[in-house]
């Protein structure tokens, strides 16, 4: 699928990997749709992005929300061709800390955000894609899904999240074939550590001891190099089902 001219909804498009993503795309023509919660950060990518671009306040785990959102999307754009979920959380906590268990409250929000959230979305934008009229490969749409190298290798305290985006990993190759008769793609990016600005808000005391478990090359992912990846995936209609580690060959030691 060509990029260009395609209409592609981010989740969390208003910073870090999804604001990278938002920059990429609409640079190759791409026409945006920025879910997030940050009403004004959307407002400052939109006014950088300019016509070819719109912010969406969503909850991504309210399907209120998101229907009203794919909703306006349509209206402005008239179908949508991709989506990239990006939105998630990524507190920690031990299962049984220094103040007993873990309120399954915490363990709950990150399941409902991370996955319950990013399936929500996926299911609604799917429905809207299967409208489409399909391209010369038979395509209507495509969804890219992003989980963590912490579905496969969670550190300590990370019980919750880790979960979370093995859900993640795991509804990949199931949704590939739910969509395939109806020309719909599904891929997720498994990343590592990026030098998002939380990132680099840490001391060197912090971000050493992760730089070294980096296998080659020795540093934290640039968001560029994540959606260069998105683009590769929504150009390349050979890919399907699979989960990419963006990694640089880390394997998360326990802490």
């Amino acid at each position: 699928m060509n990029v260009q001219d395609k209409v592609i909804i981010v989740t969390g498009g208003a910073s870090g990997l999804g604001l990278a993503s938002c920059r990429q795309l609409a640079q190759q023509g791409a026409k945006i749709a920025a879910f997030d919660l940050n009403q004004q950060a959307g407002d400052a990518l939109v006014a950088e992005l300019g016509a070819q671009a719109m912010f969406v306040k969503v909850d991504v785990t309210d399907s209120a929300s998101v229907e009203a959102a794919i909703a306006q999307v349509v209206a402005k754009f008239g179908t949508i061709h991709v989506c990239l979920n990006c939105a998630g959380i990524a507190p920690g906590g031990k299962t049984v800390g220094r103040n007993g268990a873990l309120a399954l409250e915490k363990f709950s929000q990150v399941i409902n955000i991370n996955l319950i959230g990013t399936f929500n979305v996926l299911r609604l934008a799917a429905a809207q894609m299967v409208n489409n009229e399909p391209d010369a490969n038979g395509e209507r749409g495509v969804i890219i899904n992003t989980a963590s190298v912490a579905a496969f290798d969670g550190q300590l305290g990370q019980a919750a999240y880790s979960a979370s985006k093995a859900g993640v990993v795991g509804m990949t190759l199931p949704i590939a074939r739910d969509l395939a008769s109806q020309g719909i793609r599904i891929m997720c990016i498994a990343p590592g550590i990026f030098d998002t600005p939380m990132m680099q808000g840490m001391t060197d005391e912090v971000r050493e001891p992760l730089i070294k478990m980096v296998q080659h090359p020795k540093r934290f992912g640039a968001l560029g190099e994540y959606a260069s990846l998105v683009q590769h995936i929504i150009e390349n209609s050979y890919l399907n089902g699979e989960v990419i580690r963006l990694d640089g060959g880390i394997r998360m030691e326990p802490r």
